[in-house]
């Protein structure tokens, strides 16, 4: 008696169909459920140019699922505005944050937001000293030049595989040094050392300052914009808005429903 070889060919053809195709899926399905960070980018209409520097940030940042937001209005910082990000980034030279501005900032930044000052926001919100001590330092003076940065913290997962950033940029000297705070980066030369990238913590949330940023040629640079992207990685990490998969379930796979 002859079996007939269909059944059984027709199961590998099946079989093989599923594995193609689930192959070929599971990136895509991956890509399309991988966490995206949303960043609300706060610039002004001042002489750093804060909406070119976000134009040069937002498509660098964009294919590394971190989605950015320009604003030039400080009624965004509000807690119903905030609630809608994991990240604020300040770019800008606001030198007053009303009362109920500044409560929101801290607000979002105790409750796991994360804050990330670049450059001139350092000498942001002139009349807050809580915003100056969340920011870690207050800019103080500066000349210009082409240095190299020295990083004295290579472990940190911010500049963990990163080379030291060498560009032409404004060199910052800052004043009110907050010691609350770990440096990762140092300006040197022959008048002393500078800090001059840190992080800092603020109740659950994390700060991320760079001196670092006065125009395109420092924006342009690869270190810079991988620094920027670790920034705010590191300083989201614990954003409540932030997209998680619920602790207790267990992977999916074969077999399994995701509870446990």
């Amino acid at each position: 008696m002859k079996i007939s070889s269909i059944p059984h060919r027709a199961a590998l053809c099946w079989a093989a169909f599923l594995a193609f195709n689930f192959c070929g899926f599971a990136p895509a399905l991956q890509a399309a459920v991988a966490p995206t960070l949303r960043v609300l980018f706060l610039g002004d209409t001042g002489h750093h140019r804060p909406a070119d520097r976000f134009k040069q940030l937002q498509p660098a940042l964009a294919p590394r699922h971190i989605e950015v937001d320009y604003s030039e209005s400080l009624d965004d910082l509000s807690p119903a505005k905030l609630a809608g990000y994991d990240c604020l980034l300040v770019y800008a030279n606001w030198t007053q944050i009303s009362p109920g501005q500044e409560q929101a900032l801290l607000d979002f930044v105790a409750a796991g937001g994360g804050f990330v000052p670049l450059h001139c926001a350092s000498y942001c919100f002139l009349n807050s000293p809580n915003y100056i001590e969340l920011v870690g330092g207050q800019f103080l003076k500066h000349g210009t030049g082409v240095f190299k940065e020295t990083i004295v913290n290579s472990d940190h997962p911010i500049t963990k595989g990163l080379s030291p950033i060498e560009s032409w940029d404004e060199t910052y000297v800052h004043a009110k040094h907050n010691t609350n705070r770990i440096v990762l980066a140092e300006r040197r030369d022959d008048t002393g050392v500078e800090p001059y990238t840190w992080v800092r913590e603020h109740g659950k949330g994390r700060v991320f300052y760079t001196a670092w940023g006065h125009d395109e040629r420092t924006w342009s640079n690869a270190e810079f914009v991988g620094l920027v992207e670790n920034g705010i990685r590191w300083a989201s990490e614990n954003s409540p808005s932030q997209l998680k998969a619920r602790e207790g379930l267990a992977p999916f796979g074969p077999g399994r429903t995701g509870a446990v």
